[in-house]
């Protein structure tokens, strides 16, 4: 099992082999397959730039990168420094992404950067109370007519239900990604649409209007 840490900034997770391990079991051996149907759900354009928040081993941005082409670029963010190493030295010297340390809720990125940003299985990692701030930076970071999509277990059926089970640490609420629709539209998202992905996982996405 995975390592779970409490930071002041959120929950991390610093033994990125051991997640990787338990991530392909999870997916039954699917990752790469489930990352390139989060990716083009995402919307991600070639020669486009996307942003990827709670990056983890990297998994979403290796997909999102083969989508955009060597014409784009792919930023993955991570609290945690050890996922920050892993994913940079799993990606084989691709000039078309990156992995940065940084936090949902205080990005270090500038204005209008990205035409998408995501962020799977990573919400309910924030604390709640700082939730809010997180969907407001994708905002300021998105370009004007940009695509935000927010990704979690679905809470029906086994993954769900197991993914509740893993950690004492976590909000099961958080995980219905349903949740984040009043909040994304308060911010000011436009044209949400909520589908799911196997497996079971729930997939909101909205736009910036411009």
């Amino acid at each position: 099992m995975f390592r779970i840490e409490q930071d002041p900034h959120g929950i991390l997770i610093t033994n990125p082999r051991g997640y990787s391990a338990f991530t392909n079991v999870f997916f039954g051996g699917r990752r790469r397959r489930h990352a390139a149907a989060l990716a083009a759900a995402s919307g991600a354009p070639p020669g486009g730039r996307a942003l990827d928040i709670a990056s983890g081993p990297g998994t979403l941005v290796f997909a999102l990168a083969d989508r955009v082409g060597p014409g784009g670029e792919v930023v993955g963010i991570d609290a945690a420094r050890e996922m920050v190493d892993y994913a940079a030295a799993r990606s084989g010297g691709r000039a078309n992404c990156r992995f940065d340390h940084g936090v949902a809720q205080s990005l270090e990125l500038p204005d209008a950067a990205f035409d998408v940003v995501t962020c799977t299985f990573g919400m309910h990692h924030i604390p709640e109370a700082d939730r809010g701030r997180a969907l407001a930076e994708m905002w300021r970071v998105l370009r004007p007519g940009g695509r935000v999509l927010l990704a979690d277990m679905a809470p029906a059926g086994l993954h769900g239900q197991l993914t509740k089970r893993l950690s004492r640490h976590m909000d099961p609420a958080a995980i219905d990604i349903r949740r984040y629709r009043k909040a994304l539209q308060e911010t000011g998202f436009q044209d949400l649409d909520y589908r799911t992905i196997k497996p079971s996982t729930g997939v909101l996405t909205g736009v910036k209007p411009g």
